[in-house]
């Protein structure tokens, strides 16, 4: 079995989340924080969607993988979700929380809530992954 908060660290560091510059900041079992420190190529004038949307499937990710009675041999990957953008996010760290909304026999589903360093929220989403144990 894998503790959730190493699954869920080196899920918002390994490779693409690696290369935008996620950090994780908290980890619980269903819950997580990931943050995406402001550099000049996620965006010059706005932080790019792509890049607030890349945040948004990394955090779930990492949420979805914090869950203390996942077998090593697990596999994962992200169905769909939607995404809504409520603020420009302009030359700004981001933070992303995600939750788990619903775990069920493979596909779990979860929120995520992206603010910028005022803590205004920028973008929400709903996400469904799925995850075979």
């Amino acid at each position: 079995m894998t503790d959730p908060i190493p699954t869920a660290s080196r899920i918002a560091r390994e490779g693409f989340a690696n290369h935008l510059g996620a950090e994780l900041a908290e980890a619980e079992t269903d819950r997580v924080v990931v943050r995406l420190p402001y550099r000049e190529h996620l965006g010059v004038g706005r932080i790019h969607g792509g890049a607030i949307s890349a945040l948004v499937d990394i955090a779930a990710t990492a949420a979805f993988w914090s869950y203390p009675d996942l077998p090593d041999t697990a596999r994962g990957a992200t169905v769909g979700f939607t995404i809504n953008f409520l603020k420009l996010a302009v030359a700004t760290d981001l933070s992303a929380e995600a939750t788990v909304r619903r775990r069920g026999g493979t596909i779990c589903t979860g929120n995520v809530s992206v603010t910028n360093a005022d803590g205004d929220e920028v973008a929400v989403a709903v996400v469904t992954y799925k995850l075979s144990r």
